[in-house]
């Protein structure tokens, strides 16, 4: 086949997906997780039901790979924003600023927690944990942060301090979690 048509069905394929995605995750904030099923999937997203099934095979694998691409866009958010900022304490206050939000404006509930129980979530956990581990090595070595704790265990430390964020009313409780976070960092 010629390139262009393989690229113009890849697109389409794409597009198709990236349509379910999207479908499947505002009727499952409309309706709830149990009120949601292939066939209505398929009518919202405008396909036939026999197509819908070839791209997945049930609720449970799209609402997976839709929450594999929120993983993603996540952590390429937290990648943009570490590759933005001046030195190394900078970067890692941003990432920092910027998962606290993440979590601020996703917090845990029933569809999340059993979303996050997927191998992909253990991948990017690590990732993350790796990416700030690295953050705080940077500026452990720059005398910004302390030395005296291991960067590994700096960063989960970092990360489960997020995750408070989930609970706070305000993004301005959600900076203050954070430059007490930092603070700790310090020593």
């Amino acid at each position: 086949m010629p390139k262009l048509w393989n690229e113009t069905i890849e697109a389409h394929r794409s597009a198709v997906r990236d349509a379910t995605l999207d479908t499947t995750a505002a009727l499952v904030a409309e309706r709830g997780l149990t009120g949601v099923t292939m066939s209505l999937i398929a009518e919202r997203t405008g396909i036939g039901r026999a197509t819908l099934y070839k791209y997945f095979p049930d609720v449970e694998s799209i609402l997976t790979a839709w929450h594999e691409r929120q993983v993603a866009a996540h952590l390429a958010q937290l990648t943009a924003t570490g590759s933005g900022a001046r030195d190394a304490a900078a970067r890692l206050a941003a990432v920092l600023d910027t998962y606290a939000l993440i979590q601020h404006e996703h917090p845990a509930h029933d569809l999340s927690a059993a979303l996050h129980r997927g191998e992909h979530v253990a991948g990017a956990e690590q990732h993350l944990a790796d990416f700030l581990a690295g953050l705080i090595a940077e500026a452990a070595a720059a005398g910004e942060v302390r030395d005296d704790i291991p960067p590994d265990e700096l960063a989960r430390y970092c990360l489960a301090a997020a995750t408070a964020a989930r609970a706070l009313p305000t993004k301005a409780a959600v900076h203050r979690l954070v430059r007490a976070t930092l603070a700790g960092l310090r020593g």
